[in-house]
């Protein structure tokens, strides 16, 4: 084959160098240079190359294929040859990249395919003689082997021993156990048998071997439309293929389609490293959630880190959240985390009963990074001592703007977790702006390999302002869209970056060769694989209100409610006694704090102070307490020596407030609102206070008016919040309803309420990040309402009143979603505090500042939003929601739905129990599993082979497996579990589906006969085949590859599987038409493998050229760091870092050379079959 080509190199540079040049005559430039791959382009600079005959055979096809339109044009050659050329390219990688000997048939028709091409171009008739002559031999070749074929079998008929090699035997003594003959031994005891076994040559005597019976044997097995399904579910679950998610419907939350849009960034990008930086109330957490289960489902997650905000831990938001997913974390504390340092310096590994932990911001501090000093350095180690170090699964980041300062011990402690990790998700809602420097802390962690230093980071956005270009003019389809296509492209790879990492990606190279050629349905497939070449696609994720729509239209209405005469007296003498405890607390920090929760619980309610008093003299507040009360993180520990000092004043303020009215106007002006509301239909008012003693008393007050309400704050339990959620969200008529939801910012933490429509604020956080949480809880996705009423209550002169109506209300966060970061909100929040807690300011200058405060905040969020959106084409944030909602469509997947997960767990336990029975009753979406005794120890046999788990629904469902009860209930539908909390969810990640997907296993001659009803195809019936191709090297994917006899009904056949039902087929399904399907398989298997190892060993030579050039900035910048730093501590750290850079390398390329080597496609059978297409008769 290897000289024929010789001959074809030879009559292509002659056909082109006698045709080329009649096109143009620029026709080296245009129709040779700038038509050559970008790669071949480089080698023919390079080298010089200046003429036809110094191309290779791959170059030379190319320039016919991409010069095919000029020349059709000038020849009238017919369509058809272009296939034949395309196919020429996949023969040329096939020898190209040669590993195995090629059967006869393969070999005679890549010199038939060789010898149509020359045959079109004019070859001459010496060469296109030589071709035929070698084709008649092949085909005297493989016309000889069928005529000897019965030869050898009568020569194996007379042979003395049994079996033969290549033969399959099962043991005599268990028949369940088949074995392949590897070698037949003869000698002096009489014959043995080397069989495969295990992994491993074993030898066994002819007497303990049978052959195997038909029903063994399993010849041409018929198998129901239910099998198959169980069957391409389980394949999907095992072999998870990039095209599809596996988390869609997970977890006890609402299905909210946009919160996906992260986790198929992070499965298609090359390394599962992630930013996902969306707007406030958007849903990072819940994001992140999905992103665990859907690792999960793909690959073994044992170990994962949460860094976040103290208040975050004391809040229990983490916890809580990832409870809905069924993930049981372990919070970490200053002792625990240094015993976890200990364990792991001992024995090498992360103690494995802490291997889900979160842990504060505030821990990461000297001695955590590199060790105490002292008495206790010997001891205790550092972090950076450890080796090997720490090495997580998945490292997730909440708040990651705190870690901007590269100084701090805090970035350096979460550098050194990422560094080491698998997979890491940092949440932020930082603004994607180029200049913005959180932007690059947090990439330069995430992926410090690509985003090197700042130079590095603005030449790596270079390309993708022409890139939003080229998207553009390919969405107008203009009448030349393509030249405006190929000219935005063109000056993408002009760019530095562009020409170091785009020229030479066969993923750059594939879009650019199909763009004239391309129709409306290429046109739109183009804009999403030119999309996704902006550089940061696969970094960040950015979502903001607007990209998802308004939620709603928010509707605030302040109430303001005037103090009564002796509620303005203790109000007065409180503010006289703050500013003299304040006077003399030498600016603490924790007394300051204090005095602030004391004004806010009068601004608050009045009647709520006398019991906040009593509790701080009994020293009786919990931390929960604490930080419902707090707006951050600082200040949150009471000075309990500090008390004594002032119990005589608060015990004044005691005596006041016995004294006060029993009438309260702001709680009559409150039962008032909430009457005028439970009237209408949607009768449902949630309403929040930041303090505990304000809940009880309004408790009192809607107990005693009679109301139907519920209670959450930090304290409540889980069981009793989900409860009362699920009561909140009945009907009006329903005796178990509430009507009234009473609520702490951390008691409705996790908690979703589109079925409301009215909040009430009693008093307002001087955060605007948790006013934005408290509405988000009724104004998001799924919100049933068109407006939703904000109710602020506010009494004039309090400090609330003051900052509502001087910041808050300007600002405009009860009108609308204000979006900005999270740093800006932080800012805010600070400013706010300084300024109310200031006793040096009179309250004209406090009035000033706030209006101040609010004008310069407004400045600056619109300043970024109006660079954002400047921006947004080099971080490709222009994505239209259509655009989105369609992508995560195509990834669903029918074969991953919660009916055919059921389907397939009811087949696997029917093959398990060996029964035709119905395991899983119940109505549609609550079921009931009954399962024996015997048959719970059948299963708990099979999940003992699944690798070991310490997550709580694999001991839950061993628990259940080992237990006395008989029936379990469960759900497969994700929105009965969230109203259901005691329901088990069946998702891809539970235990039960994993058995079902490693045990069930497809017969090898399997077979099926169904039947769909379409009008979209013509009656009759078509025979097909079913084959999974895994695809190994440096991109792996695993796919199902219909083969059948109809090329249009092929690429409808999986959703018309999907639909069909058993029939009895008039055909017989022969070895005839099974010979005919494989054949077509294989040409197709041959020609993808072929194609698949081109792009593997260009992949691999991309990426090592890649990482060789970042590797050595990124070394550099390490070495000129170190050279710098005076820092003992910090040489030590840069020392470490550069370390880890070195090993990072040298994994990486290691990874690299066996990608290159490893590059093929793997096909296993699934099964045949005959589809009977039906004809809708209603239409």
């Amino acid at each position: 084959m290897y000289e024929l080509i010789k001959l074809g190199t030879k009559e292509l540079q002659n056909f082109l160098g006698e045709e080329l040049p009649k096109i143009s005559d620029s026709w080296w430039i245009d129709h040779v240079v700038n038509r050559l791959s970008f790669q071949q382009q480089k080698l023919a600079i390079e080298r010089k190359v200046d003429s036809l005959d110094k191309l290779d055979f791959a170059a030379l096809i190319r320039l016919l294929d991409q010069n095919w339109y000029e020349l059709s044009q000038q020849l009238a050659l017919s369509r058809e040859a272009r296939s034949w050329i395309k196919e020429l390219q996949s023969v040329r990688n096939k020898w190209a990249h040669l590993s195995r000997d090629l059967p006869n048939d393969e070999i005679y028709r890549d010199v038939d395919t060789l010898g149509r091409v020359l045959e079109v171009i004019g070859a001459s008739q010496d060469t296109l003689d030589i071709l035929r002559s070698r084709a008649s031999e092949l085909l005297s070749k493989m016309s000889s082997n069928d005529i000897t074929s019965p030869t050898v079998e009568l020569e194996e008929e007379i042979k003395p021993n049994l079996f033969s090699s290549g033969e399959v035997v099962c043991l005599r003594s268990d028949n369940s156990v088949l074995l392949p003959i590897i070698e037949v031994v003869f000698n002096a005891t009489g014959i043995l048998y080397k069989v495969f076994q295990d992994n491993k040559l074993a030898t066994y005597y002819e007497s303990q071997l049978l052959a195997l019976s038909n029903e063994t044997a399993e010849d041409k097995k018929q198998i129901t439309i239910n099998e198959l399904h169980a069957y391409l579910t389980s394949l999907q679950l095992e072999f998870p293929s990039s095209n599809n998610i596996h988390s869609l419907r997970t977890g006890r939350v609402k299905f909210v389609p946009y919160q996906y849009r992260p986790v198929l960034k992070l499965i298609r990008a090359d390394q599962p490293r992630l930013l996902i930086a969306d707007e406030v109330g958007v849903g990072k957490t819940i994001e992140a959630g999905l992103i665990i289960q859907e690792l999960r489902s793909r690959t073994e997650l044992n170990s994962i880190l949460i860094i976040c905000p103290k208040a975050l831990v004391a809040e229990r938001k983490w916890e809580m959240e990832m409870k809905r997913f069924d993930e049981k974390f372990t919070h970490l504390d200053g002792k625990l985390l240094r015993h976890c340092l200990k364990e792991t310096y001992l024995e090498g590994d992360w103690p494995e009963q802490y291997s889900k932990a979160i842990v504060p911001f505030s821990l990461f501090d000297s001695d955590l990074i590199y060790g105490p000093t002292g008495k206790k350095r010997k001891a205790d180690k550092g972090l950076v001592s450890l080796d090997p170090p720490p090495k997580f699964d998945l490292v997730i980041v909440d708040e990651a703007h705190h870690i901007r300062n590269s100084d701090t011990y805090l970035h350096q402690g979460v550098k050194y977790f990422c560094d080491n990790a698998q997979a890491v998700i940092f949440l932020s809602a930082t603004p994607v702006q180029l200049g913005s420097e959180d932007l690059f802390t947090l990439l330069n962690v995430i992926r410090p390999d690509l985003i090197i230093d700042r130079s590095s980071f603005e030449m790596m956005a270079a390309p993708n302002q022409y890139i939003h270009s080229a998207v553009n003019a390919c969405r107008r389809a203009s009448t030349n869209w393509q030249s405006e296509v190929k000219e935005g492209l063109s000056n993408a790879i002009d760019t530095e970056w562009g020409r170091l990492f785009f020229r030479e990606t066969p993923k750059f190279q594939e879009i650019w060769d199909v763009i004239d050629g391309s129709d409306d349905v290429q046109r739109i497939k183009l804009i999403k694989q030119i999309e996704e070449l902006n550089t940061f696609s696969g970094l960040i994720n950015r979502t903001r209100r607007r990209d998802i729509g308004d939620f709603t239209i928010r509707k605030p209405e302040t109430i303001s409610i005037e103090f009564t005469a002796s509620q303005q007296a203790l109000h007065d003498s409180l503010l006289e006694i703050v500013a003299k405890i304040l006077s003399y607390s030498h600016g603490s920090r924790n007394v300051k704090f204090m005095m602030t929760t004391i004004r806010r619980q009068a601004a608050s309610c009045l009647y709520g102070l006398a019991p906040l008093l009593k509790n701080i003299l009994e020293r009786k507040i919990d931390s929960i307490e604490l930080f419902e009360c707090s707006d951050n993180e600082d200040s949150l520990e009471v000075d309990n020596e500090f008390i004594d000092s002032i119990q005589d004043d608060i015990s004044g303020l005691l005596e006041l407030s016995d004294q006060l009215d029993v009438t309260d106007p702001k709680a009559e002006a409150f039962i008032n609102a909430i009457s005028s509301k439970t009237k209408l239909e949607n009768n449902k008012v949630l309403i929040f206070t930041t303090f505990r003693h304000t809940l009880d008393y309004l408790s009192e007050k809607l107990n005693s008016a009679g109301f139907r309400f519920g209670l959450i704050h930090g304290s409540i339990p889980d069981d009793i919040r989900s409860d009362l959620r699920k009561r909140f969200s009945l009907p009006k008529s329903n005796d178990q309803a509430i009507d009234i939801l009473l609520s702490s910012e951390v008691g409705c933490e996790g908690l979703d309420f589109q079925f409301c429509d009215c909040l009430i604020n009693y008093d307002l956080p001087w955060n605007p990040m948790k006013i934005e949480q408290r509405i988000g809880r009724i104004d998001r996705y799924g919100q049933e309402s068109e407006t939703v009423a904000i109710v602020n209550l506010i009494t004039p002169g309090t400090v609330d009143a003051d900052i509502h109506d001087r910041c808050l209300s300007r600002i405009g966060v009860f009108k609308r979603s204000i979006g900005g970061s999270e740093e800006i909100l932080g800012e805010i929040t600070k400013e706010i505090h300084d300024i109310a807690e200031s006793f040096t300011l009179s309250e004209e200058d406090k009035f000033k500042q706030l209006a101040q405060l609010s004008d310069n905040k407004i400045r600056k969020i619109a300043e970024e939003e109006d660079l954002e959106n400047r921006q947004a084409e080099l971080f490709g944030l222009h994505v239209p929601t259509q655009s989105w909602q369609e992508e995560i469509e195509l990834a669903s997947s029918f074969w991953l739905s919660p009916s055919a997960l059921k389907s397939c767990i009811e087949v696997y336990l029917n093959v398990c129990m060996d029964t035709e029975k119905t395991y899983i009753s119940g109505d549609k979406e609550i079921n009931s599993l009954r399962l024996s005794r015997d048959a719970r120890t059948t299963l708990l046999e099979d999940y003992r082979k699944l690798p070991r788990s310490k997550d709580p629904i694999f001991r839950n469902w061993e628990k259940w497996l080992k237990g006395s009860e008989s029936s379990l209930s469960l759900t497969f539908n994700q929105e009965i579990a969230v109203e259901n909390s005691e329901l088990l969810l069946i998702t891809p990640v539970h235990p039960l589906v994993k058995q079902a997907a490693t045990s069930l296993k497809v017969s090898s001659t399997a077979n099926c006969s169904l039947a769909v009803t379409t009008n979209d195809f013509l009656e009759g019936e078509y025979t097909f085949a079913l084959y999974h191709w895994g695809k190994k090297g440096v991109k792996r994917d695993d796919l199902i590859v219909p083969v059948c006899a109809c090329a249009e009904l092929e690429e409808s056949l999986l959703v018309l599987l999907s639909q069909s039902i058993d029939s009895k087929s008039s055909k017989v399904f022969d070895d005839e038409m099974m010979s005919a399907l494989e054949v077509e398989h294989h040409h197709r298997w041959s020609k993808s493998q072929a194609d698949h190892l081109e792009a593997n060993n260009q992949l691999v030579s991309y990426r090592i050229q890649s990482l060789n050039t970042s590797h050595k900035a990124r070394c550099k910048t390490i070495e000129d760091q170190l050279s710098n730093a005076s820092n003992d501590k910090i040489k030590l750290m840069k020392t470490s870092e550069l370390a880890r850079a070195n090993t990072d390398f040298e994994m990486r390329m290691i990874d690299l050379d066996k990608a290159a080597k490893s590059g093929d496609v793997h096909s296993s059978f699934i099964c045949y079959g005959i589809l009977a297409i039906l004809k809708d008769d209603i239409n």
